[in-house]
């Protein structure tokens, strides 16, 4: 898979980045949540961005 980055809230590795794969698809990059109360499967996880992310990504037409 080919992964680009799309856009970040900061110059470090360990920040909310989105990321477009060779695959048509979007990779988030973002926090663990924890106390969200729903049951995910075990073959998915959760990420949380902040809302700002996708609207620059939208506003910058990365997507």
């Amino acid at each position: 898979m080919k992964v680009t980055k799309l856009v970040s809230t900061c110059d470090k590795k360990d920040c909310p980045t989105l990321y477009a794969t060779d695959r048509d698809t979007l990779l988030v990059q973002g926090e663990t949540p924890t106390n969200h109360g729903l049951r995910i499967p075990a073959h998915e996880t959760l990420v949380e961005i902040p809302i700002d992310l996708i609207r620059k990504a939208i506003r910058d037409q990365l997507i």
